[in-house]
């Protein structure tokens, strides 16, 4: 299966969009992904992309990317077509994963193509690792964890490369926190969806 590789080995994605719902009309407007093998990044892949509609000045503000930027930029569908060949059959990780993995579903349902369906979402793992953080966002837990960046929030690549870091942070936490060597990406899986509670559990 799959997702019994190791965690190590994964494709994080980051989609910037036109508002919070694909069942809404809103589309992407950026994709940013790095792809780990064994801890290392190995490929970058980042695109702007036009959705085909003016976006608010709202979003402008805050990502940094104006309609003007977009204006020239390739549609969803071919930048779409491009990333899913980036996947292949990687496993995928994301902060606040069930975001984006909404949006990669509807972006390449409208050109069907599929992927694994093999999904992490490293915020859940963070609520449940790193119990005494101010919160769990992404730049906080950047922070909280001494983890390296350049200040640039909410584009997707950078926001992807930080993740990867926090991700690899992750792996390595539990590996000396619960004693193990090799953490699959299925444990990590698991990890997300258990209760607080039971997580002592888990590593028995």
């Amino acid at each position: 299966m799959i997702s019994s590789r190791s965690a190590n080995s994964v494709i994080v994605l980051d989609f910037e969009t036109t508002g919070l719902s694909p069942t809404q009309g809103d589309r992407a407007i950026e994709i940013g992904a790095v792809k780990l093998e064994d801890g290392h990044v190995v490929a970058h892949f980042q695109q702007l992309m036009n959705p085909g509609f003016r976006i608010s000045h709202f979003i402008e503000n805050y990502t940094g990317i104006s309609n003007n930027m977009l204006r020239t930029a390739p549609c969803c569908e071919d930048v779409m077509a491009e990333f899913a060949d980036f996947i292949g059959n990687a496993n995928l990780v994301a902060h606040n994963a069930s975001f984006d993995q909404r949006f990669l579903n509807a972006e390449l349902e409208l050109i069907n193509r599929k992927y694994s369906d093999q999904f992490a979402c490293s915020m859940l793992i963070a609520r449940r690792l790193y119990q005494h953080a101010p919160n769990h966002k992404l730049g906080t837990l950047v922070e909280y964890k001494h983890i390296h960046h350049d200040g640039v929030f909410h584009r997707a690549l950078a926001d992807s490369e930080m993740t990867a870091r926090l991700w690899l942070t992750m792996i390595d936490d539990i590996k000396q926190q619960y004693g193990i060597n090799d953490v699959p990406f299925s444990l990590m899986q698991k990890f997300a969806k258990t209760p607080k509670a039971n997580i002592s559990k888990l590593f028995r």
